[in-house]
């Protein structure tokens, strides 16, 4: 997957050279490619902003900048991601559908945001990560490109996809590891039994619990076992 990333501050996209993200770029799984939108203003002080049409505070992004931008990697594939806060929040179906794209082209506003005309010239999807407001849409973009990037084949192992937290409606069951004993605390007994089922049934009911105590509106759209909801009947009793 390619995501190219239209950017007045490329400099901020440090962190996705490290770690997993780092390691499926080194592997070709994924190619991440930053494009300075300076570099197509025609100002010969690389001006990309302007005061607003009707007044107000802030500057305003130009749109005739930003498309020359998005016209240097557009292609017949490409689909575009404007980070914004008016947009849809995201969440784990439209990760696991934009892991489906060949190509994202991801656009970040900055200072009062940009022009409306070329957010409708280039047909952007707008995606927020949030109710709330940053300065820029740098941070937003790299949270989609790595929880995007994680679903891509090769990039993590399929059986951590599978059991991790939303993959199924749920939360993830707790973990553990060495020590068996932390200031007193204990690995639970079933984790150390080497019994494989009653590991699974363990970790079920643990999904059902954390996501009952602290995002109960998932399981509404879960379908549920009568085992599942005879476990969750008797954690509302108590």
């Amino acid at each position: 997957m390619k995501f190219d990333v239209l950017t007045l501050f490329p400099e901020m996209f440090e962190p996705v050279k490290q770690s997993i993200i780092g390691r499926a770029q080194e592997k070709k799984l994924i190619d991440i490619n930053l494009i300075n939108i300076r570099d197509f203003s025609k100002d010969k002080h690389k001006k990309v902003d302007d005061t607003p049409y009707g007044g107000g505070a802030g500057m305003v992004m130009r749109a005739d900048v930003v498309y020359d931008a998005y016209q240097s990697v557009k292609n017949k594939n490409s689909k575009v991601i404007y980070m914004s806060p008016q947009g849809k929040v995201l969440n784990q179906k439209i990760i696991e559908n934009l892991s489906n794209e060949e190509h994202l082209i991801i656009l970040c506003g900055h200072y009062e945001g940009i022009d409306q005309r070329v957010i409708e010239e280039i047909d952007c999807q707008e995606i927020s990560i949030g109710d709330y407001v940053l300065t820029g849409g740098e941070i937003p973009a790299m949270v989609l490109i790595d929880s995007v990037s994680r679903y891509v084949e090769g990039v993590l192992n399929k059986d951590s996809i599978d059991e991790e937290s939303f993959s199924k409606g749920l939360l993830e069951y707790p973990q553990y590891t060495r020590p068996k004993e932390f200031r007193k605390r204990q690995v639970p007994d079933i984790l150390l039994s080497g019994n494989h089922e009653n590991i699974k049934k363990w970790r079920r009911r643990e999904a059902l619990k954390n996501t009952y105590q602290k995002r109960p509106l998932l399981l509404e759209s879960i379908d549920l076992s009568d085992e599942d909801k005879e476990y969750l009947s008797s954690m509302e009793s108590k």
